[in-house]
């Protein structure tokens, strides 16, 4: 005997009072009995659909994060720096704050961690599809290692906001920009 159907209408308003609470205070913040509390629910309705907070937040990630858009300015390096303007507002958000709490409870909950990636996944296609059109217009030889290019785009952002507490100034943004560019072309950057 089968049970109940889920409620959709009760899934959303747990996602969305997750990503309220997430958004108001962090990752480290959010409780499960928090959310089903301020969602109108049981607990039983939000543990019977994740088993835990990182199970929860990655499908809240997924739901709400917005898609990266896909420029396409004709360049690889007006691409590039489309796409870190992009992440640089991404980061800026306050649901970074509690980023590595999430990232730390990912290794524990490999179902949390396959949603995450499946979403890093496609949050990175623009910079793979500027990459690819790169190619074909002859601006780079040949597709180089794509997650060590996700990496030197955004790995400086998110360092600057975990460590540093503040987002990078378009000048910086410049710089990671151009030193990822010179690295796909082989070109010199230029100050």
């Amino acid at each position: 005997m089968a049970g109940r159907p889920r409620d959709p209408e009760l899934e959303q308003r747990l996602l969305a009072t997750a990503w309220s609470l997430l958004t108001a205070g962090g990752y480290d913040a959010l409780t499960l009995t928090q959310v089903a509390a301020q969602a109108n629910a049981h607990r039983t309705d939000v543990y019977r659909r994740w088993r835990g907070k990182a199970r929860l937040v990655a499908d809240v990630f997924d739901e709400f994060l917005p898609p990266v858009p896909d420029f396409d300015t004709g360049s690889l390096l007006d691409d590039l720096r489309a796409f870190v303007t992009d992440l640089a507002e991404a980061w800026d958000q306050p649901w970074n704050d509690g980023l590595v709490g999430f990232l730390a409870d990912l290794r524990q909950d490999p179902e949390a961690e396959r949603t995450f990636r499946a979403l890093v996944a496609r949050r990175s296609q623009p910079v793979v599809d500027a990459i690819a059109r790169a190619v074909r217009r002859g601006e780079i030889a040949e597709v180089p290692d794509l997650a060590l290019v996700g990496n030197l785009l955004e790995g400086p952002l998110m360092h600057r906001r975990m460590f540093g507490g503040r987002p990078m100034t378009p000048g910086e943004l410049d710089v990671v920009t151009r030193s990822a560019h010179q690295l796909l072309t082989a070109t010199p950057v230029t100050p």
